[in-house]
């Protein structure tokens, strides 16, 4: 489990480059976003990397592994939201964001070596379009919690799924850097 805990921070670590650049040329400009439409981002992208993985071609160009990192970071920028709530500017410390992102990677990695533990990491024997489908699910989930207001009887709340969809894009970014 120790080479799947260095694969989680190689693979953080070139999102997060990402999340850096784009806050440094935008701003924090996510912090206007409702969770509700955070999760109607990653259900952009979890459709694009369906569509991909069904038809093969991608007319706009992105890659399985952009959609990948996408994921990874607006699964971490709505656990930010959930955190802070939204905000009506985007004024926001850019140090202060980079912290929560630490903060929320952190715990998914937490989270994620305590789920690889008990399931023995059986994502690793699994498809990426199997493990898309469950993100695609979880989005799901999401967006019925979130129509629900926030309520559930016995499940998980909207975190929780973030924090899934957030560990699942990691592992199909794993295996696509295996592969090369």
């Amino acid at each position: 489990m120790q080479k799947t805990a260095k694969q989680f921070d190689e693979v953080i670590k070139v999102c997060r480059d990402l999340f850096s650049k784009k806050l440094q040329d935008y701003g924090a400009s996510f912090r206007v976003l409702r969770t509700p439409s955070l999760t109607d981002q990653i259900l952009i992208k979890v459709k694009s990397l369906r569509t991909f993985q069904i038809t093969n071609t991608s007319k706009v160009g992105e890659s399985a592994e952009e959609n990948f990192i996408a994921i990874v970071n607006y699964s971490i920028i709505g656990l930010i939201q959930l955190e802070k709530g939204f905000a009506d500017d985007f004024k926001q410390d850019q140090n202060e964001m980079l912290e929560l992102y630490d903060k929320f990677a952190n715990e998914g990695k937490e989270l994620m070596m305590k789920k690889n533990h008990d399931y023995g990491e059986a994502w690793r024997d699994m498809r990426i379009s199997s493990i898309t489908d469950l993100i695609y699910q979880k989005v799901l989930r999401t967006k019925q919690i979130e129509d629900n207001s926030g309520a559930t009887l016995v499940s998980e709340g909207v975190d929780a799924n973030y924090f899934d969809m957030l560990n699942y894009a990691v592992f199909c970014l794993i295996k696509f850097s295996e592969k090369k």
